[in-house]
Parts: structure tokens; sequence; C-alpha cells
């Protein structure tokens, strides 16, 4: 009988500690809660975990303070920062950090039980390939340190992740982080319907050059159709994308109507 892993949940909202829990394990985990900080590393000398939850605000020291302490304290112990209010900065940082990831509240039970699932794989790697990881990690801060005055860019969070370097895509005003499909505009997490996404991807790499509805469809969504069946389909993803993202979504300066084409993103 395999061993059951176990996670840790440090955050100080209490329901959300016991419906996480839940559902952790129904998905076959072992969990202990942590309502702060202190009680976070208490348990962590007390106890072996596979996994820490970690909100990104805490009572007592900043998420980003105790993940700083995790890390120094067990350096393989894989730690994904829960967090109601994204940024862009604040992600950057706690990648920095050596956060694994970083999921957006409320979350939702399938999802975070995938991205555990999925971290605690990459965990099970050879001990020195995760050295190697963590020596270039270190190597490519000190570096960027170096060029920048010790200034975080987005490039940064490209750079520390050495398993996805093509993590961040960045035009303009935008950012897309194609791991958690979260999207920043100005900085500013703005929520994008999953479907809706993959267009905003395809526009986001073939900015700002049009794009043809066909090879829109296409490469969103793997679909060859005809230029009228996918411009019917880009439509209403487009209409959507503006809502979320244009200030006026019925004049729009950012997702751009090509004529008889298709559509082309200006950010």
């Amino acid at each position: 009988m395999p061993v059951q892993q176990k996670i840790l949940i440090v955050d100080d909202e209490a329901n959300l500690r016991v419906t996480l829990s839940m559902v952790l394990r129904r998905g076959g985990y072992g969990v202990a809660q942590a309502g702060d900080a202190a009680a976070a590393l208490e348990l962590l000398k007390m106890h072996v975990f596979d996994l820490a939850l970690l909100d990104l605000g805490l009572p007592d020291m900043s998420g980003i303070e105790l993940l700083r302490l995790i890390r120094q304290s067990h350096p393989d112990l894989p730690v994904i920062m829960l967090t109601g209010n994204a940024t862009l900065d604040s992600a950057i940082q706690a990648i920095r950090q050596g956060a694994r990831d970083y999921i957006l509240k409320p979350i939702e039970p399938e999802y975070i039980l995938l991205r555990l699932k999925e971290v605690l794989q990459e965990n099970q790697q050879p001990q020195r390939r995760r050295e190697l990881v963590r020596k270039i990690q270190d190597l490519m801060g000190e570096l960027n340190d170096l060029d920048s005055g010790n200034s975080t860019t987005p490039g940064e969070l490209q750079a520390l992740s050495p398993a996805d370097p093509n993590r961040l895509l960045r035009v303009g005003r935008l950012t897309l982080d194609l791991h958690t499909r979260h999207c920043f505009l100005n900085g500013q997490f703005v929520q994008i319907p999953p479907s809706s996404f993959d267009y905003l991807t395809v526009l986001a790499r073939h900015s700002p050059a049009e794009v043809s509805f066909e090879t829109l469809v296409y490469e969103a969504q793997g679909y060859r159709v005809s230029r009228v069946e996918a411009g019917e389909m880009a439509r209403w993803q487009i209409h959507e994308l503006r809502k979320a993202l244009e200030a006026d979504s019925s004049r729009p300066t950012m997702l751009i109507t090509v004529r008889n084409v298709g559509y082309r993103l200006v950010a």
C-alpha cells in the first residue's frame, strides 16, 4: 500500500482551511493545518510534509517571509502560494523566492488537486537534479541582480523557472502566464475565461500582426474550418476578451477587427 502524501495548509481563513482539508482528504492526501506562520513553523519541526499550501497574507508575517524561512530550513519542500489578490509583482516575488506556483482564490477543487499531483510528481526527480535546478536559480538571480541593480522584472520569473523557460508571454501592457493561464494587464490580474485565454495567447504570439479567422481557430482549438465558420467561432471569444480587457468593449483599442480577415492584438 503506497505511503499517504501529507500536505500542510497555512491560511488564516478557518473556513478555507476546513474546505481545502476536505477536498485534499477526499483526494487521498493527509492534511495538517496552521492559521499563522508561527504554527506552521512548529508543525514543520514536528512532521515531514510532501507539499505546503501557503497564503500570501498571514497575521503574524507575510507569506513571502514565511516562504523564505521554509526554503532555508526545508529546501526540497515544494510550496504553492494562495492569494486572493494576485498581481504580477506578487507572482514574480513568490516564484523568485522558490514557490512552485501560485493559485488564485476562490480555489477550484479539481484544479488544486491537478496542480498538487503535477507538482508532487515533479518533486520525485532525483536529488541531484533538484540541487542543480536550485543552483541555476541562485545563479540566475545573482546575474539579474547585477544587471538590474536588484530590480525585479517579468524576465526574471522566466529565468528563474528553468523547467519551463517560456512560462511568460509579454506583449506591451499585457502579460500571460502560460503555466497558470493567468492574465495581467498593467500588472493587475484580469479574469479571462479558459477557452478565451487560448485565443488571447494566439493573438499575443502574433502581435501586432493580424491573425486570420482560420489561423486563430486552428491554433487556439485545433480545428480546421472554413473562413465563415472560423469567423463565427472566433467572434464570441473576442467578445469575451473585449469585455475583460477593454475600457469600452464597444470601442476596442487592443483587440482590433481586421475586416473580412480576422483580428490583431495591440497592447
